[in-house]
């Protein structure tokens, strides 16, 4: 019986089409659920639009950011605690890629692995930001590497040289000095025109303030910028991190000026880039690496360069640092970081605790930019010092075995000895190029083949002190010329041989 007025097939019908057509509209493209957590690894229901390395807001003010862009979820890393967020959690596009702070007040910071403060000295107000993955520099944009960037030490600068724009690999076992030279390196900048940035991945926390306190003790934060990611942070902000701290380079090096970065190192990057692929489930390729892991190291070190004069004529030199086990440089890692820089320090272990300190292999050690990078005058009178060296060592490895040996392999094994004698160094006391000209000059040009290999030490500090005190003129002759003409080499022996008739060993 229907209601006068009203009929009951209608109001159903009604009824039934809203039904039908009620459909709940979520906009799954700005906002997504989280479905997977774990290991510092999100994984997002929703977020259509999602851009690759995109920010993403997730509760508790942890962020994240996108890496794998998938059908019907998106892998996020999160840069914070994972007990922050839990399943279900609702996550944001930020609609931003991932940038960190740069400028110059970031110099004389210590920061974490996306650019904030955690030295205590309060809130970095910086006026711009910059992307953290850009394309490397191309080929018209650059110029070849013509400037030297002096380490300080002497094996290196006058056999290993590295240029401004060089990328240069530091490799060696663990506990072997590699972090000193990137120390030393950083050290040697002071009052000089070149920007550093230490990058520390995966290191023990009290490591790392121990050379933060060194680097304060030595007056060298004035002019560094540390970006650290310790062994006790999640594995996305050891991932980060280089590519942050090059970010930072980045500036300076666009700025027109020059810039340094050392990272140590990226065995531990790569690690943690091992771990992240396998929990977002990447195909494991060599050693359970994903196939990429050459690209990840690749696309960060190539944006060390020396820009061509049109560019500003800035650069950012890149020494790496890769830890081998037992001395195996034929591993995955190594092989790749080697085959991507333009040459290689090799830190051997033998020399090490035989007390060569810095132990570097000069037979096995090379720069592939080579005297380009060095001042003339050191080109001069250390040109064939790597070569004499390595020969040395293959004479010496002979010389055990026989008896009666001629005269000049004696003399050539002679000269070794104490040019290895020379070459070593305390750590925290780099040297100035004049000093290390004087001092390599007397050991090639023989002035040390008549003092005991015992005494080469006291002798060079003596010599050291002589010139500093007396012959201050000559040092900054060597600074000006850059050159040894026949004047100068004349003043430099006269010089040597004068300390020579006080020395007493």
């Amino acid at each position: 019986m229907a209601i006068e007025g009203i009929k009951t097939e209608e109001i159903s019908e009604l009824l039934k089409k809203q039904i039908t057509d009620f459909e709940k509209k979520v906009d799954v493209s700005e906002i997504g659920v989280v479905t997977y957590l774990g290991d510092g690894v999100a994984r997002v229901y929703g977020l259509d639009n999602c851009m690759n390395m995109e920010m993403l807001e997730f509760p508790n003010g942890v962020f994240g950011m996108a890496l794998n862009l998938e059908e019907d979820a998106v892998g996020a890393i999160l840069f914070g605690e994972d007990k922050l967020v839990k399943e279900g959690d609702i996550v944001k596009r930020t609609g931003k890629v991932m940038s960190v702070p740069v400028g110059e007040a970031m110099v004389g910071r210590v920061v974490n692995a996306i650019g904030q403060p955690i030295d205590g000295k309060g809130p970095i107000t910086t006026e711009e930001t910059r992307l953290v993955e850009i394309v490397a520099p191309g080929i018209i944009r650059r110029q070849p590497v013509n400037q030297p960037l002096q380490t300080g030490l002497k094996a290196i600068d006058s056999m290993i040289p590295i240029g401004r724009g060089q990328r240069e690999l530091c490799i060696g076992d663990r506990q072997i000095g590699k972090t000193a030279i990137l120390i030393d390196t950083i050290i040697n900048q002071k009052g000089g025109d070149v920007i550093c940035v230490y990058c520390a991945v995966g290191q023990r926390r009290p490591a790392v303030v121990n050379t933060v306190k060194k680097l304060e003790d030595m007056g060298a934060m004035e002019h560094t910028i540390v970006v650290v990611s310790t062994a006790s942070e999640p594995a996305p902000m050891q991932y980060i991190a280089p590519y942050v701290a090059c970010t930072m380079g980045e500036y300076f090096r666009d700025s027109g000026r020059h810039a340094f970065v050392g990272y140590d190192d990226l065995t531990k990057q790569a690690h943690s880039y091992r771990q992240l692929s396998l929990i977002l489930r990447r195909p494991p390729a060599r050693e359970a690496y994903p196939g990429d892991v050459f690209y990840l190291h690749s696309r960060l070190l190539e944006r060390a360069a020396k820009m061509s004069d049109a560019m500003g004529g800035g650069s950012l030199t890149a020494i790496p640092v890769i830890e081998t086990q037992a001395g195996d440089v034929s591993g995955y890692i190594p092989t790749n970081v080697i085959s991507i820089t333009d040459g290689q320090i090799y830190l051997e272990p033998e020399l090490f605790y035989a007390g060569v300190r810095p132990a570097v292999n000069a037979g096995l050690s090379v720069s592939r930019v080579g005297g380009a990078a060095q001042i003339k005058a050191m080109k001069q009178i250390a040109g064939m010092l790597r070569l004499d060296l390595a020969q040395y060592r293959e004479l010496a490895a002979f010389a055990q075995f026989a008896s009666d040996l001629d005269k000049a392999t004696l003399a050539q094994i002679e000269r070794g000895k104490r040019m290895i004698e020379l070459l070593k160094q305390d750590q925290y006391v780099p040297m100035p190029v004049e000093d290390q000209i004087i001092v390599i000059f007397a050991g090639t040009q023989g002035f040390l083949d008549d003092v005991s290999v015992e005494a080469i030490k006291s002798f060079e500090e003596g010599l050291l002190r002589y010139v500093r005190a007396e012959k201050q003129d000559l040092r900054k002759e060597i600074v000006e010329k850059q050159a040894i003409d026949d004047d100068l080499r004349a003043k430099i022996s006269d010089a040597i041989a004068a300390y020579k008739k006080t020395f007493q060993a």
